[in-house]
């Protein structure tokens, strides 16, 4: 963090923001080496997330237990030395536990009494929802103004967030009772959906080795918030031509049944597509995607290689797909053969 951090605005030159870009690539790549000495392999789902936090966007990950979802966000707030909060999520949890709460305190010099509100742990950087799925509705909806609107309204009172602010919520894909399953439009508020599937045999040994040995890294922080926000305005300077913003709708708009676009293997297959939120999320992830490969302009690559966790979470299969056993990846698969 030596570097001079170059700053973006809206009247920067070509040239000031390639170097922006250029000194971004640098910085990314110092975070995965970082990142490597405690996380072995997932150099996809580092990279969809460092995407999602310069698309000022949330995350959902999915795998299951032990294949360090928690270690890795972790590890994500001291890199970017960030403040770090982690709610475990239970059937019990109250909203005010998310967002926190007004207390009556007494002034020992007046003996005047008044309301303090006292701020829950959703007031930090990088908050992480630990099996958001466990905790009934209300209380899920809590975290939905601070996602959409980076904001806290407690009795007619409006708490700013800090910035940068991301959710990083994880699931169980495995547990069906006593989960409550998050309904679309708060899934819809989630840029990615970022599946972690077990390591290749020869990453769990590498794990194993580090875990039964005294290999114990001191991470160094790379990247501050400042940093961050940095990253998230250069973002918009990504130029994005005809092309990409074409590929974007046609993908989106063939998932919608009512388009009559659907190709005849997903026929029956999809109850509700993809909306506009969707369209938006798989442009500024490309773009942010271009920056991290040290370039100032998206192509069609950056929006393939992005879809997959852009659209697994929004759309919705009818019934006749699950009897099929027609999954949402293959479904994916299918849309972008059509398209490309």
């Amino acid at each position: 963090m030596n570097h001079p951090e170059p700053v973006i605005t809206n009247h920067s030159s070509p040239a000031e923001v390639e170097r922006a870009v250029e000194q971004i690539h640098h910085d990314y790549r110092a975070f995965c080496d970082q990142l490597s000495e405690t996380i072995v392999g997932m150099e996809d789902v580092i990279e969809q997330l460092t995407i999602a936090m310069i698309c000022r966007g949330h995350c959902i990950l999915q795998g299951m237990p032990g294949l360090a979802k928690t270690l890795l966000i972790s590890q994500m707030g001291q890199l970017l030395h960030l403040s770090f909060n982690r709610i475990q999520f239970t059937p019990d949890l109250m909203p005010a536990d998310i967002t926190g709460s007004e207390v009556l305190q007494e002034d020992r010099s007046t003996g005047k009494r008044e309301l303090r509100f006292i701020k829950g742990p959703i007031f930090c950087n990088l908050l992480l929802a630990d099996e958001i799925n466990r905790t009934p509705p209300k209380s899920q909806s809590a975290l939905l103004e601070a996602m959409e609107e980076r904001q806290v309204t407690i009795s007619g009172e409006t708490y700013p967030m800090a910035s940068p602010f991301f959710v990083l919520a994880t699931q169980n894909p495995i547990e069906v009772e006593g989960t409550y399953p998050l309904p679309e439009a708060q899934l819809d508020r989630f840029l990615f959906k970022v599946n972690i599937d077990y390591p290749s045999r020869a990453d769990e040994k590498e794990i194993c080795r580090r875990q039964v040995s005294s290999h114990r890294p001191q991470p160094t922080p790379v990247m501050d918030a400042t940093r961050i926000c940095q990253m998230q305005t250069l973002v918009r300077e990504v130029i994005v031509g005809d092309p990409v913003y074409e590929l974007a709708l046609d993908l989106v708009r063939a998932s919608r049944p009512d388009e009559g676009r659907l190709p005849d293997s997903l026929k029956n297959m999809i109850q509700y597509g993809a909306g506009p939120r969707a369209t938006i999320a798989l442009l500024m992830a490309a773009k942010a995607r271009a920056i991290l490969n040290k370039r100032v302009h998206a192509t069609t690559d950056d929006l393939i290689a992005i879809a997959r966790p852009v659209l697994r979470h929004r759309l919705v299969p009818t019934f006749n797909a699950e009897a099929a056993g027609v999954g949402i990846e293959q479904m994916i698969d299918d849309l972008l053969a059509s398209v490309v």
